[in-house]
């Protein structure tokens, strides 16, 4: 090797040696200083993870302060051997390479020793060679790794469960209950707040039937307006938070508002392991079109854009000219319209002739309220009737203005029109003049010499003109109480007593029947306008169903005395027992909440009896062949009942086969176990002691079905039969009818329950097609023969004398399709405010929370 080449080796070797000498470096410094460092790490990973898990969070005070101290001192202390550290010197680095490296006689501490004694160059140059040498033997150095000796000093290796559980509170930290570091240096009533969290809705007015919306899900600038009706109240809930939230509305000109919390809005909810949650709560009424602004300081947390729809006022107008009915009572048709639906409605009348001065009249103007419509019912005139024959104004020229008012309190009226009165007709002379009498005192309280003197007048020579003894006493009565009259209370008094004289002498006791008749059809229509409770329900409708049976035992009686041996009487023409349904179903839908349709229910029994006495009037000589048509459309109705009863027995049945739980509800709307056919004693799938059916049970109960369905097509032919005796034409629905139970039947007799099914509910159809055609036949033969009548009016107009439609209109065919009611907006409405309240506990699990938030969103 030449001196160049070992020259350059030699450089080699040496960078080699410095970064073995550095890396070997290193691992002394790690190997003295971990030991040394690796207490104050154990304390302070203690005291982050009992920072991060909480633990510090749930001390009381001075325990908290306590366990801080505690790990200070300990911090210090375990800095203490510290002090002990040094640096490794050059000479302990060699010697550790050449441990490291197992080289002999140190060749590295070669590099860098001096000889020793004094300089000669002979030694020197020795001594250089040496070196070179030494470094050529060194070849490739490596260090090695450090020698902490720590599982001596730690032989259960605790400081490895000091490092498990610096982790996993690391981890917990990040989750709604993990700690804070400075948990541990801050008092409880310094804490932070919980994070605020935002609830707001809008609660339209309840009239308007809407839903309430739910804003928070609906936040943000970018977010489109949100319409809301007008007068709608906005609710917002902030829980948590610093608790200095503000709320601002900004309409559309830039005007700021400020909308103040409630004075009990601002409360804390404390709790032994949370923070204090401070509820903060804003309500305000959306008139006008703005932006909602929701800030914590200077901060915008939420915004929320509105605009606002209108409450246009009602409109109401006249359908057609007052009239009056058959038997004296005033019917109006009219319109009204409304946004949401009026609220009330009411008559307004005014005479239309100028009084005498110092006229001193008893009596004010009549009020009669007007019935509404249905809310979302299709628009058609609205009819209300009131029996006004009875106030002193009857028989007089008036001006009649119909006024409306809705819930938001806007009021309309519509134009006025001027007719007359409608009055009782008396054919009595006694009666009229009595009438008369009365009229003259009401409309002025000075005229009573007058009446006194025509009363005398009257009953001058009683035994020519009055034949009634107790009408005459009546009189004499009147004419005493009259007499001694002194105040207008009494004279009212006068007045109502000459009304009942009138009646009586007219009338008799049918009089009184009727009018109290009317009295409790007028307190159930208030009653059901005021929203009255159920029990006063029961009790007027109570008060209705006896007004109602002794107005028609009177009503028979007589019209048994007057009837001639032509045509039916009314008792034949009216059959109480559809009256008491009538009454029945004016009362459940009172009960379960649909009112509207309960007025509107009672209007149409108001309606029948004031066509009652033109029911009297119009028997006619076909009233035989109605009698049998009526009972031709009974079998009709029935033959469709039990139709409708055997389908749902067969679906059963097969839902039994099936195996269908107890209780389960068929798509018919009954249960499983109700309305079962004549002669069965167990439930649908149980013999008569109640117990599940054997094979042998069930063959025979499909069978009597089977038998049950070949009855039902042998009394469908029967029908059409009798229909054809009567000159009706059976249509095309029966025949189809007939064919559907004939497949019904053969289904049964195979035991398929589903087809069977399917072919009864085409009968079904079919029976409620065939009943259509046949009342449209029947009402072209009613046209026919009521052509000849006066003015080319129809007889009956296919309506019985109460003016309901007539048996022969055909039952039920379940065409008609029950408007919704409101009752389930206003449950909604309960549901969303509990679902709120619950979302408003800060301490409610977050799982829950989630839930009910997915519940709330209304996208």
């Amino acid at each position: 090797m030449t001196e160049r080449d070992r020259s350059a080796l030699h450089r080699n070797i040496n960078a080699s040696l410095g970064r073995t000498r550095l890396a070997v470096a290193t691992v002394m410094v790690v190997e003295r200083g971990w030991p040394l460092l690796l207490p104050i790490l154990i304390v302070a990973g203690l005291f982050l993870s009992l920072s991060w898990l909480g633990i510090f969070r749930l001390l009381p005070d001075m325990a908290r302060l306590a366990t801080a101290a505690a790990f200070g001192i300990a911090g210090l202390a375990a800095l203490y051997p510290l002090r002990f550290f040094r640096l490794p010197t050059w000479p302990e680095i060699d010697n550790r390479v050449e441990q490291a490296n197992d080289l002999e006689h140190t060749p590295v501490q070669v590099q860098t020793d001096r000889p020793s004694g004094r300089p000669d160059n002979f030694a020197d140059a020795l001594w250089r060679e040496h070196q070179k040498r030494m470094a050529e033997s060194l070849g490739r150095l490596g260090g090695d790794l450090p020698r902490t000796q720590l599982p001596e000093r730690d032989p259960w290796a605790l400081r490895a469960a000091v490092a498990l559980l610096f982790v996993c509170a690391y981890g917990l930290s990040f989750g709604p209950h993990g700690g804070r570091i400075g948990d541990a240096f801050r008092a409880h009533a310094a804490r932070d707040a919980i994070p605020p969290r935002i609830d707001a809705w809008v609660a339209p007015p309840a009239y308007t039937g809407k839903p309430p919306i739910f804003l928070t899900a609906n936040a943000g600038k970018d977010a489109p307006a949100i319409s809301v009706p007008q007068g709608s109240e906005l609710s917002l809930r902030v829980t948590g938070g610093p608790g200095d939230e503000t709320l601002s509305f900004t309409d559309t000109e830039g005007t700021i508002r400020d909308v103040a919390p409630k004075a009990n809005a601002a409360e804390a909810t404390p709790a032994a392991s949370s923070p204090v949650a401070v509820v903060r709560h804003f309500s305000d009424k959306l008139a006008t079109e703005g932006r909602l602004t929701l800030k914590s300081g200077d901060a915008e947390l939420d915004s929320w854009a509105f605009t606002v729809i209108p409450d246009n006022p009602p409109t109401i107008r006249f359908v057609g000219e007052p009239k009056r009915a058959v038997n004296g009572t005033l019917e109006l048709s009219y319109d009204i319209e409304d946004d949401y639906g009026a609220a009330s409605a009411k008559a307004e009348f005014a005479l239309a002739d100028q009084q005498p001065a110092g006229a001193r009249p008893l009596y004010g103007a009549p009020e009669m309220q007007l019935a509404l419509p249905r809310r979302g019912a299709a628009k058609k005139p609205v009819k209300a009737s009131r029996d006004l024959t009875e106030h002193v104004w009857s028989g007089a020229l008036v001006k009649l203005t119909l006024e409306a008012v809705d819930d938001a309190g806007q009021k309309a009226k519509s134009e006025t029109k001027t007719f007359l009165m409608p009055e009782r007709p008396f054919s009595n002379p006694l009666a009229r003049a009595v009438i008369e009498q009365r009229r003259l005192l009401a409309l002025d309280a000075n005229a009573k010499p007058r009446v006194l003197e025509l009363m005398d007048a009257i009953t001058l020579r009683p035994e020519d003109t009055i034949a009634n003894v107790s009408h005459y006493l009546a009189l004499m009565s009147a004419r005493t109480r009259l007499k001694m009259a002194g105040s207008d209370d009494q004279l009212r008094e006068v007045v109502s007593y000459l009304w009942q004289v009138a009646l009586g002498i007219e009338d008799g006791d049918l009089s009184a029947a009727e009018k109290q008749l009317r009295q409790a059809q007028q307190a159930l229509q208030d009653a059901l306008d005021r929203g009255a409770s159920d029990e006063e329900i029961d009790k007027l409708m109570a008060e209705l169903r006896q007004a109602m049976n002794n107005f028609l035992r009177e009503f028979a009686e007589k019209a048994q005395k007057n009837q001639t041996a032509q045509g039916p009487t009314p008792g034949q023409e009216l059959r109480q027992g559809d009256l008491q349904r009538m009454l029945d179903q004016i009362e459940n839908l009172a009960k379960s909440g649909n009112r509207d349709q309960a007025k509107e229910l009672l209007s149409q029994l108001q309606d029948m009896m004031n066509n009652l006495q033109a029911g009297r009037q119009q028997r006619g000589q076909q009233g035989q062949q109605n009698s049998e048509m009526r009972q031709q459309m009974d079998k009709l109705g029935q033959l469709m009942r039990r139709q409708q009863e055997m389908m749902n027995e067969t679906f059963r049945m097969d839902q039994m086969q099936r195996g269908p739980q107890q209780g389960q509800e068929d798509p018919f709307g009954d249960q499983q176990g109700q309305d079962q056919q004549p002669g069965q004693k167990g439930k649908p799938g149980q013999g008569d002691d109640g117990k599940p059916m054997t094979p042998q049970e069930f063959a025979d109960a499909l069978k009597q079905l089977q038998e049950g369905q070949s009855q039902l097509e042998k009394d469908l032919e029967a029908l059409m039969k009798g229909l054809e005796g009567l000159g009706i034409k059976p249509g095309e629905g029966f025949g189809e009818a007939g064919k559907s139970m004939k497949q019904a039947e053969n289904s049964l007799g195979k035991g398929e329950g589903d087809r069977a099914v399917g072919h009864q509910g085409r009968a079904l159809e079919a029976l409620r097609q065939g009943a259509q055609d046949m009342m449209q036949q029947l009402q072209a033969m009613q046209g026919d023969e009521g052509g000849s009548q006066q003015g080319g009016r129809q007889q009956n107009a296919g309506r019985d004398p109460l003016g309901r439609p007539q048996a022969t209109s055909g039952p039920d065919t379940g065409d008609s399709t029950p408007l919704p009611d409101e009752i389930d907006v206003q449950r909604a409405r309960q549901i969303l405010e509990a679902i709120r309240k619950r979302l408003g506990n800060a301490l409610s699990p977050e799982l829950e929370r989630s839930y009910l938030e997915r519940l709330l969103e209304m996208k």
